[in-house]
């Protein structure tokens, strides 16, 4: 008898930095995710693509965000490359398990069918060319989000299958709903004959800072002490555990971030944090609560359970006159919302939108520089965690640099599922990623290519050890991960032979997937919504 196809969970946290988990020296609470570490393997050099839109496409498609149709986010602006929704010469992981007889399932956030105004959901089309679902895309069910964020308390829109339905329970946070959803699929699922995939996707901690009170309350006091001594102590804590591959210095304090003692508002501040680390917490009691349903179905050992983030930290401040501008001004029940980060409000609540802002997400992204949007390391770095009891001997340590689009593969060949080279009646383009069950399995692994990034101008390549990398319209940068990946000692100007034979690699790279001028993509970003990105 043939041995049972695993069931795949692929769990993907939203704007959560490099450092914010407790497997990785985080003082946040997170039991279940560092169980999954203790079980499994750590890849302590994964990569995504530096924003929710891209990350994701790249994640379900193992293709580059460019060659899957999201360049940049949901707005069309006119070619392949940045249509704004997923291609139809690319393939789901969904669709591509279904023709190997699984059964499909989604719980959370979309973002990769197109561009919603949250100001005007009575004139959305769910399902039209534009804005495929996860039900069009290969999914059997669906719980969640279409759009990019929402408030937890009082979400817009959100579907069910392919219904739109009403929110209005008092007690009602999208963390909860989306957890209850994915435990409620897998008990459909468990006792059936086809194995599953299900793709949890959650909102957590991407702003509003939306959290419950008693989680809210673990973390009083935590950060009292600041930006800088949390940073710190992060760093101390990744180097004593031995998670990063050499004990880099981590870098200065971005220089936007004042100085603690500098600080007027420390108590609002603090606050600001405790809200936000409440928010991963109540995300990992979640997965806490879709691992106990594995283990009461008998079905852990042979689940592959994977969890990383889709960016960085993300520094957006939230300003009543920048994105919050774009969502519904009132609750379900008619209560006004206030949007901004004002100290006068206490953050967390149903009636607050606020982010925890630029200096606590350099606490995200220790002992990185840079953030959500940026191609630097503190943008793009997720560790990767997987669990596969059945094939995993855990705990596995491993720094080999892998990308998002190496997912799929890697599901593919656990599945002993086979990439299709058409369908739909599209011919399909050949996968960018490279399977990681070598590498997982403990076996000396490296990637055969190089891995490209390009978001908003910002530009990079890592090959091997080396990663050339500028932000929009600035100086490439040259840095050797192994020696110096908080990237504080630039060789460009000494090694110019390797920085233009990387620029040769990039620009052909950008080229052949469509890249365009950030500098005119960004004009006609300003005229469509009025604001920059």
């Amino acid at each position: 008898m043939m041995d049972r196809k695993p069931n795949i969970i692929l769990i993907l946290a939203d704007d959560m930095g490099f450092g914010d988990i407790g497997c990785m020296g985080s003082e946040i609470n997170t039991p279940n995710i560092d169980r999954l570490a203790v079980g499994g393997a750590t890849l302590t050099s994964m990569y995504n693509c530096a924003r929710c839109c891209p990350t994701r496409v790249a994640l379900l498609t193992g293709l580059y965000p460019h060659k899957a149709g999201i360049g940049h986010m949901g707005l069309d602006f006119g070619t392949p490359a940045y249509q704004g929704y997923l291609r139809n010469d690319s393939v789901t992981i969904a669709e591509v398990l279904k023709t190997a007889g699984y059964r499909t399932m989604m719980s959370g956030k979309w973002h990769v069918g197109g561009e919603f105004d949250a100001r005007q959901v009575d004139d959305w089309r769910p399902g039209d060319v534009e804005h495929p679902t996860p039900r069009q895309r290969g999914f059997d069910r669906f719980y969640g989000i279409l759009d990019g964020a929402c408030s937890f308390f009082s979400p817009h829109y959100v579907m069910h299958d392919d219904d739109r339905i009403e929110v209005a329970a008092e007690d009602f946070h999208l963390t909860d709903a989306i957890s209850d959803k994915a435990v409620q699929m897998i008990g459909d699922a468990a006792n059936g004959e086809p194995p599953f995939f299900l793709y949890l996707a959650y909102t957590a901690p991407h702003w509003p800072l939306h959290a419950h009170a008693q989680d809210i309350a673990k973390y009083d006091g935590v950060y009292s002490k600041g930006w800088d001594a949390c940073r710190t102590a992060r760093h101390e804590e990744m180097n004593a555990r031995g998670l990063l591959q050499n004990p880099w210095k981590i870098s200065p304090r971005d220089p936007q971030a004042p100085d603690w003692s500098e600080v007027k508002l420390k108590d609002w501040e603090a606050a600001r944090m405790a809200v936000y680390a409440a928010m991963v917490d109540h995300m990992d009691q979640g997965i806490g609560r879709v691992l106990d349903a594995l283990h009461h179905h008998a079905i852990d050992d042979n689940t592959i359970v994977m969890f990383l983030s889709d960016n960085g930290g993300c520094a957006e401040f939230m300003a009543e006159d920048g994105w919050a501008q774009f969502y519904p001004k009132h609750n379900q029940d008619g209560s006004r919302i206030t949007f901004g980060n004002l100290p006068s409000l206490r953050p967390g609540g149903r009636q607050t939108f606020m982010s925890y802002d630029l200096p606590w997400a350099n606490v995200s992204n220790a002992p990185f520089r840079l953030f959500k949007h940026w191609v630097h390391e503190g943008g793009i770095s997720t560790p990767l965690i997987v669990n596969w009891p059945k094939r995993i001997k855990g705990p596995v340590i491993a720094h080999a640099a892998a990308h998002v689009v190496d997912i799929m593969p890697t599901v593919l060949e656990a599945a002993g599922a086979a990439y299709p080279a058409d369908f739909g009646g599209h011919q399909v383009q050949s996968l960018d990623g490279e399977s990681l069950i070598p590498l997982l399995e403990g076996s000396d692994w490296q990637r055969q290519q190089p891995i490209f990034w390009e978001h908003e101008g910002n530009s990079a390549i890592r090959l091997g050890q080396w990663k050339l990398v500028r932000r929009h319209a600035c100086n490439w940068e040259l840095y050797d991960m192994e020696s110096d990946r908080t990237e504080l000692n630039d060789l460009a100007h000494r090694d110019t032979e390797l920085t233009r034979s990387l620029k040769g690699q990039y620009q052909a790279w950008a080229d052949t997937v469509g890249v365009r001028d950030w500098h005119e993509l960004q004009t006609a970003l300003t005229a469509a919504w009025g604001i920059d990105s």
